[in-house]
């Protein structure tokens, strides 16, 4: 199989430089419109699909992101691999601002967002107990560390719902009670969807500010935020320029068994199922639908 990487910019994070063949793709998907077309291109003859998550100019909340169709959208365009690049506030004195998290767990606390391809009519339990590929966040731990940042190899995630930020009592539970490393507002569902659609997921979180439990800083500034951004933005674009060469062109099966998560997965009997919520998961779960 061919690689083909997919990254999701968050904050800050709206496009990249250097695609050979840069092109935008409008890419229609039964979940509805991606958040943005996409930009495809090449780097260093890897084909690259790149996605902001929140839209050219900003205009996705967190809950208003398209998950469903975003992803859906990198799967029919052939991506294999989906990095995640997203702003995150920290929990820990030495992660930083400035410094990127390759995390890998989860706590998801949102509430307002769809979770899941499945439904009524064709029922799905895919595990998520290792939400994110080890093979591909150790490349990006790679990279990142090839390009110049500080970069903490695994950490937890603590995923709002927002858009506000913490209360300070929040950000001591995450912390101190709960053991989170970071918090963020958008890596699920998404990290949940991508499983789903059997494609390898890894996050990388960009700190900018240590939330409201540390009592030297204050609570969460969004003029500080936007300042460190820039300095993360050209980190995170440092590190996709790299990103080719460290995963190569050609990849194997995924050693996590990403690629195969559906295998043991839909419950729903073949014959009980829901013809047109089937035929929406056609580029998700074709390989095991068909």
């Amino acid at each position: 199989m061919k690689t083909c990487i997919g990254i999701i910019g968050g904050s800050g994070v709206y496009e990249i430089d250097g695609l050979e063949g840069a092109a935008w793709a409008e890419v229609e998907t039964p979940w509805g419109a991606p958040s943005d077309a996409i930009l495809t291109g090449r780097l260093n003859g890897v084909p690259i699909a790149f996605l902001p998550r929140h839209g050219r100019g900003h205009v996705h909340t967190p809950t208003t992101v398209p998950y469903r169709a975003n992803i859906d959208a990198l799967k029919r365009l052939g991506v294999s691999d989906v990095v995640s690049v997203s702003a995150c506030g920290s929990f820990c004195e030495t992660m930083a601002p400035g410094d990127f998290v390759i995390v890998d767990q989860f706590i998801d606390r949102t509430f307002g967002r769809e979770k899941s391809f499945f439904g009524t009519g064709c029922v799905a339990h895919v595990s998520v107990a290792h939400p994110v590929c080890g093979r591909l966040g150790r490349a990006c731990a790679t990279a990142a560390g090839q390009a110049g940042v500080t970069v903490h190899q695994g950490g937890v995630y603590l995923a709002m719902e927002g858009p506000q930020f913490s209360t300070v009592a929040e950000s001591r539970l995450y912390r101190e009670v709960w053991g989170c490393d970071v918090i963020g507002m958008t890596n699920m569902p998404e990290a949940k969807l991508a499983r789903e659609a059997e494609l390898c997921y890894a996050s990388v979180a960009m700190v900018t500010d240590y939330d409201s439990w540390h009592p030297d800083h204050g609570t969460v500034d969004i003029s500080e935020i936007i300042a460190t951004l820039a300095g993360n933005a050209a980190g995170a674009r440092a590190l996709v320029a790299g990103l080719p060469d460290v995963l190569g062109g050609v990849r194997a099966p995924c050693p996590q068994g990403c690629d195969r998560a559906l295998d043991h997965a839909i419950l729903t009997a073949p014959e009980r199922r829901d013809p047109a919520l089937v035929a929406k998961l056609d580029a998700v779960a074709g390989r095991v639908l068909r």
